[in-house]
């Protein structure tokens, strides 16, 4: 957990600090982000509301992003393949020239990319997870799972759920996998998670969430509490996507909303987000359902960083850091080759509504399997 010196809300800290507790956690404390670090912040946010001047609806967004990571070069050394993971596409990136698909000489990542579930890909996020690859020292598959408002709930939770089986199938234990994502792919990462364990289908060595969506309905204090402090998401912004991509269903369902969910048996938790975030208590919410379930969670509340700031490793050096740290926790959790495969299979906790995703989720497991 970051805990910083600058000043917090006391309730932040109380929260914070009771998230720490329930999980065994270690406290890093950390100062606050220095004039450069605060500079770069504002140039990239700055950066990304130019680049949505003149757009209009999900589509030009979506093509606005593309257009503004595109100018972003890969780090050296790395290799991406094309890859087809079950009918997902997306790209294969391994952190030196001989890595490739299926080779099993590392652990894997399997990134779920952020974009409020109607934007980003393989191309836009590939500085970040080939960031992640090199730090790791792991492979990272890098899907493409399909956005609304073509395609809505739960059409992006099956994409993610065929790719970590074509993982399988492919011969990767589930202790050499981790899963990541931010934004709306840290939700989708929760989610397949509990998907798996719906399914009775062994679980990844770990999981990591970057300024994840963990609560469609918006129901944090945060979300108004940090309205003018946040300069990329609004709460009636976060609404009007749930509203698509929900299509009529409920936001409050933790089959879309995981901070509703019962989380037992879930694997080893990291959490990173920035405190100007509205998604906030998001993040802290999660935390302290995961600490009452018993799973082992870490969140970091990083001072001054605003959503996605880990897009950019290049420009904010707190977010080389946050990559950095992502990468420690899940190499304490991966297998390494020739180690026992200890993940397990949890068991769901029972209910109509779990043993109907149950029911959904097998019949899609033996279609893929």
């Amino acid at each position: 957990m970051r805990i910083t010196k600058s000043p917090l809300a006391p309730a932040l800290l109380a929260t914070a600090f009771f998230a720490c507790v329930w999980n065994d956690a270690h406290a890093q404390y950390t100062t606050a982000p220095s004039s450069a670090d605060s500079a770069a912040v504002t140039n990239v946010v700055a950066m990304r509301q130019d680049s949505l001047v003149g757009t209009h609806g999900f589509l030009d967004r979506r093509a606005a992003f593309e257009r503004l990571m595109a100018k972003f070069p890969l780090p050296e050394g790395v290799t991406v393949h094309e890859i087809d993971a079950n009918g997902v596409p997306g790209k294969w990136i391994s952190p030196d020239r001989g890595g490739a698909p299926g080779a099993h000489a590392r652990g894997v990542i399997l990134y779920l990319h952020g974009g409020g579930f109607y934007s980003g890909s393989s191309d836009s996020h590939r500085v970040l997870a080939a960031t992640l690859a090199k730090d790791a020292g792991a492979d990272v598959l890098l899907i493409d799972y399909r956005h609304m408002p073509e395609a809505v709930y739960p059409a992006q939770i099956d994409d993610a759920f065929a790719s970590y089986a074509w993982l399988l199938k492919q011969g990767y234990a589930p202790s050499r996998i981790a899963l990541a994502g931010e934004s709306a792919g840290g939700n989708l990462m929760l989610e397949l998670a509990l998907r798996l364990r719906a399914a009775h289908l062994p679980l990844p060595s770990s999981m990591v969430a970057m300024s994840p969506i963990m609560d469609l309905s918006a129901s944090g204090d945060s979300t108004r509490e940090n309205a003018k402090r946040d300069p990329r998401l609004t709460r009636d912004g976060l609404i009007d996507v749930t509203r698509v991509y929900m299509h009529g269903g409920d936001p409050r369902s933790p089959d879309t909303s995981p901070v509703f969910a019962d989380l037992h048996g879930l694997p080893p938790l990291l959490l990173q987000v920035g405190s100007r975030e509205i998604l906030l208590d998001d993040s802290l919410s999660i935390a302290r359902t995961a600490a009452m379930d018993d799973v082992a969670v870490s969140v970091e509340v990083w001072p001054g960083m605003v959503h996605q700031w880990q897009l950019f490793p290049g420009l904010i050096p707190e977010a080389r850091r946050a990559l950095e740290d992502t990468a420690r926790f899940i190499q304490a959790h991966i297998a390494q080759p020739g180690e026992a495969n200890t993940a397990g299979v949890a068991a769901a906790p029972a209910s109509d509504a779990m043993h109907n995703a149950r029911r959904k989720t097998e019949k899609l497991a033996r279609a893929l399997f």
